[in-house]
């Protein structure tokens, strides 16, 4: 196949990447959208090996079929809830393979600086968000503490790490040996600040994590594609980082942090919040039913806890019932709800609510005084006023949905445990709020089967 051609399937993989992000910024077209970009990676991956004789067609087909199987049993056997551990590990995939195609790329070796250069970038870069995934995922799945990890001189050693690895790196450029000290020096110091990167970071702060280690993974493919002179892998990685970026950005802002803080660490750092104390005023599935059956307006508020209960297809139901009953239903959805980017609207699409009735914290807040009741299933952090109220805390500032500005709050929970950045909630307490204890799932189904009776 000739250099045209294959340029040619390149660019339809990369408008198909770009249709494909194009389809992802909407609900109702996103499974269109994943369709589209992974029809274009195929496309690119598969004109590759074949036209470059990479790879006899046999051994490319066993790869297609084995990475079918690995995704297909990862779409269905994978639960909602460990999404965020899923896409943590595929990011740090995606940067081990550029530190391998990095590695690779000096068998056998070169003298072009650029060439180098994008070398050193592709092991760093793949280093740094390998290890930084593998410790994301370490904290999403609570195998290692949660909590903000600080100690003494933290930064001067992490600027020390960063000094080191423009060393070596500087040195591996002058000495482009694969057996060298500097080389691996390069490796371990990438793998080594991925680590540091990550630990300093709470819990709740994960998805600003999550998104910015998905702009390394392209940044770090990008880099790989410079290495081996690959367009669509320039592409690729282009477009990951770039929207990875955006993303991160709009999780900044969500949360309150700014991007510099995320780029070089440090953000979550510990703070002693003030002790929540009160009277907490429980609720039964009866009463709860008999206050939503005269309300005219209820918004839902979902979290960590619905998709851990498995409870957005009776929540939906509940929804469609209130609606039938003559009330006005809404979804308030936080950005950073739940341990990832979109994981709330995730979990409803897959119910099948209507796009329609989710309404982002910047429209919903102005309306929550008009609200009859604010159903919060298994949401903490996100509606805590804490963050508007108490500067001690660790999240004082990250915008919030204003549920204690509803006339009545309904807190569904199993207990009073705090939310995963281990901040009490004085919503509990408010005056306003009744806590509906237990699994969210047989709660709801207890309400729907009232509405059904």
């Amino acid at each position: 196949m000739s250099d045209l051609a294959i340029n040619f399937v390149y660019v339809a993989s990369a408008l198909l990447f770009i249709l494909g992000l194009k389809f992802l910024s909407s609900p109702a077209t996103a499974r269109r959208g994943n369709v589209l970009s992974a029809l274009g990676m195929l496309l690119a991956i598969a004109v590759t090996l074949l036209a470059r004789d990479i790879l006899d067609y046999r051994w490319i087909a066993v790869a297609v079929l084995a990475g079918a199987i690995i995704g297909a049993l990862a779409a269905r056997l994978v639960a909602l809830t460990s999404m965020p551990e899923m896409v943590a590990l595929f990011n740090g995939s995606g940067g081990g393979a550029s530190l391998l195609v990095g590695w690779s790329t000096l068998y056998p070796a070169s003298d072009s600086v650029f060439t180098l250069v994008t070398v050193a970038l592709s092991i760093l870069i793949g280093g740094v968000t390998l290890t930084g995934s593998i410790m994301a995922w370490g904290k999403l799945s609570e195998v290692i503490t949660t909590r903000a990890v600080v100690f003494g001189l933290q930064r001067l050693l992490n600027s020390l790490i960063v000094v080191a690895l423009v060393a070596s790196g500087v040195l591996f450029v002058m000495n482009p040996d694969p057996t060298s000290p500097a080389f691996f020096a390069l490796v371990g110091f990438s793998l080594l600040l991925g680590v540091m990167a990550v630990l300093p970071i709470g819990g709740a702060d994960m998805p600003v994590v999550i998104s910015l280690l998905n702009s390394y993974s392209g940044l770090a493919a990008c880099a790989a594609g410079f290495a081996i002179n690959n367009n669509i892998l320039i592409v690729a990685g282009s477009l990951v980082g770039a929207s990875g970026i955006i993303l991160t950005n709009i999780m900044c802002k969500a949360m309150n942090r700014s991007l510099a803080n995320v780029l070089f660490s440090g953000f979550g750092a510990v703070k002693v919040a003030s002790k929540v104390e009160g009277e907490v005023k429980p609720i039964s599935v009866d009463d709860a039913f008999l206050i939503l059956e005269a309300s005219s307006a209820v918004t839902f508020v979902p979290g960590y806890g619905m998709a851990v209960a498995q409870a957005q297809h009776v929540v939906r139901e509940l929804g469609e019932l209130l609606e039938k009953n003559g009330a006005e239903v809404t979804f308030a959805i936080h950005p950073v709800a739940g341990r990832m980017p979109g994981h709330m609207n995730v979990l409803l699409a897959e119910a099948n609510v209507p796009y329609d009735q989710l309404v982002e914290l910047e429209d919903i807040n102005p309306r929550m005084g008009m609200i009859d009741v604010a159903v919060v299933i298994g949401a903490n952090d996100v509606v805590n006023p804490a963050a508007r109220e108490d500067e001690g805390s660790p999240i004082y500032g990250m915008p919030i949905i204003n549920v204690d500005h509803a006339r009545t709050v309904f807190v569904l929970k199993r207990s009073m445990a705090s939310g995963f950045s281990g901040v009490d909630n004085p919503l509990f307490f408010g005056d306003n709020t009744r806590m509906l204890f237990g699994d969210a799932k047989e709660s709801i189904s207890g309400l729907v089967a009232q509405f059904k009776s």
